[in-house]
């Protein structure tokens, strides 16, 4: 039987009278990958959150190597082999990799930090990795995904016995996905464990050894990932069976995070797209990433998606269009008219919405209430006698809270109080409050599970069919396939294409997408 590195018994957490995690029982073996997984507010993060030391728990126990561990900190949990890469990194972003790598551990020299280990260092820590990170780049300059391809480096850093991963293929491209699950087979020879948290249930199949899901704070399964035995089988029976007991598998997983079966992954995308209605013509911008003479049409009702590799241009496009970055030539038109919008306050005062890719970074106030995140783009619809009314401010919160099914004791908690996916919906609803007629949707159901993203699609299906023209952008293969009527591919800044979602297929895209590499 195998080595357990990590044991939490009945371990459980409340805030207020809200019971957070109920009496949980888990095992990690040394050397596997534990999928962990469970809907928004199921408890997933507190759980992490208790075992790296940013929450006290108050009943339990949890062993590290056999032995009881009680961390006051994370730096506690760091120095004893526990690490952690958060969803939303937390970074200094106008330092290099190097200072972000070491940060609050510089090694010294007779006093002075020695910044010529740091870089032999970290030049070491990236070529065992296979990385290709230059450790004096300042960290505001990389994407998403580099940056958190560097997080994941530094975890390793702390020669972890066990890493929890929360979502880290949230920004990744197909490219840095195989990256990090080569990483992670590596790291596995070596006995490091993992709890990997995602909602993708693709990749919990692909790389991890066991999962859990969590519902309403209780541990209700944990079970090995099954595997199909073909000694005796062709490859393509074999595939057959992998693929007949993944399905199986999948609604077992579904239903044990949402209680209830769901009969599949997408809604039936029944809109009618009708016509033209908004034109991006030739449009190029004037700062780094440049994008180069981009040219597009969508229908009014209709729902056409973005694809690409991370750092295609795909945010760039819907920022420009929102008068987020300044555009250098080409023109917007809506409803015939030219527009050019030199402020996201121009382009909200035209009915734009845009929902940002990075929530903690741009997309809402974190030190503010779930109402005052809910209605801070609408206020003059809150106003009695040109003064703001509580009540009418109070009304907007509790009506997306409900639309949204976010969950929430109430309107006054701080919107960081949430899970991730808890707080993509209060930004979804603050949006909605506007009642958009373009809308613009960047990664939209990044960190939401399963079946809050069928609740999203429906949504955004359903505005659709009222005669919104919704744009999303989305890394997720199956998702953009599976939501829209047409998809404009991007490769390298530039328009690499435009298909009908209906006569497509994945082969496709890729191409698409690598054909200005």
């Amino acid at each position: 039987m195998a080595e357990i590195v990590l044991e939490l018994k009945n371990l459980s957490k409340s805030f207020a009278k809200n019971k957070v995690l109920n009496g949980i029982n888990l095992t990690i073996k040394k050397g596997s990958v534990l999928g962990l997984m469970g809907e928004n507010g199921a408890g997933k993060s507190t759980m992490m959150k208790c075992l790296f030391g940013i929450y006290a728990k108050d009943e339990g126990q949890i062993l590290l190597e056999g032995k009881p561990i009680d961390f006051k900190n994370p730096k506690e949990a760091l120095e004893s082999g526990v690490a952690m890469v958060h969803q939303e990194l937390n970074q200094c972003l106008d330092r290099t990799v190097t200072d972000n790598l070491f940060l609050g551990r510089y090694p010294t020299n007779f006093g002075v930090i020695d910044e010529h280990k740091m870089l032999k260092d970290a030049n070491k820590l990236f070529a065992s990795l296979s990385m290709n990170v230059n450790p004096n780049t300042i960290m505001r300059t990389m994407s998403v995904s580099q940056r958190q391809m560097v997080e994941i480096a530094k975890a390793v850093s702390y020669d972890a016995k066990i890493i929890v991963l929360d979502e880290p293929t949230s920004s990744l491209t197909e490219n840095e996905v195989e990256k990090l699950f080569s990483i992670v087979n590596n790291l596995k020879k070596k006995g490091v464990s993992f709890v990997y948290i995602s909602h993708k249930m693709d990749e919990i199949f692909q790389i991890c050894d066991e999962v859990a899901v969590l519902r309403d704070g209780n541990m209700v399964l944990q079970k090995e990932i099954n595997s199909v035995a073909g000694d005796n089988l062709s490859a393509g029976e074999v595939r057959v069976l992998e693929k007949k007991q993944k399905d199986a598998d999948m609604n077992e997983l579904i239903a044990a995070m949402v209680g209830r079966s769901l009969d599949k992954r997408f809604p039936d995308v029944d809109n009618v797209p009708g016509e033209d209605y908004l034109e991006v013509r030739n449009l190029s911008t004037m700062y780094d990433p440049v994008l180069e003479d981009i040219s597009f049409t969508v229908r009014k009702g209709e729902i056409f998606g973005l694809y690409g590799l991370v750092g295609a241009g795909r945010s760039e496009l819907l920022e420009s269009m929102f008068g987020v970055r300044t555009i250098a030539s080409g023109e917007i038109i809506l409803a015939g008219k030219s527009l050019r919008f030199n402020s996201s306050r121009d382009a909200m005062d035209y009915n734009f919405a845009l929902v940002t890719e990075e929530r903690k970074l741009n997309g809402m106030f974190g030190k503010a209430s779930i109402e005052f995140n809910t209605t801070i783009t609408n206020l003059d619809s809150y106003k009695t006698n040109g003064i703001l009314s509580n009540v009418k401010m109070r009304e907007a919160a509790n009506r997306e809270i409900k639309l949204m099914h976010t969950k929430c004791v109430s309107a006054d908690e701080l919107i960081t109080s949430l899970s991730g996916g808890n707080q993509q919906k209060v930004i979804i609803g603050k949006w909605m409050e506007r009642s958009p007629d373009v809308f613009l949707l960047d990664e939209p159901t990044r960190g939401i599970d399963v079946g809050a993203k069928y609740e999203i699609y429906q949504l955004i299906i359903k505005m659709a069919k009222e005669g919104k023209t919704i744009i999303v952008v989305s890394s997720e293969m199956p998702e953009i396939l599976g939501i829209t009527n047409r998809i404009a591919v991007m490769s390298n800044h530039k328009l690499a294409g435009i298909v009908n979602t209906s006569e497509t297929d994945q082969e496709t895209l890729l191409r698409l997408s690598a054909k200005y590499l």
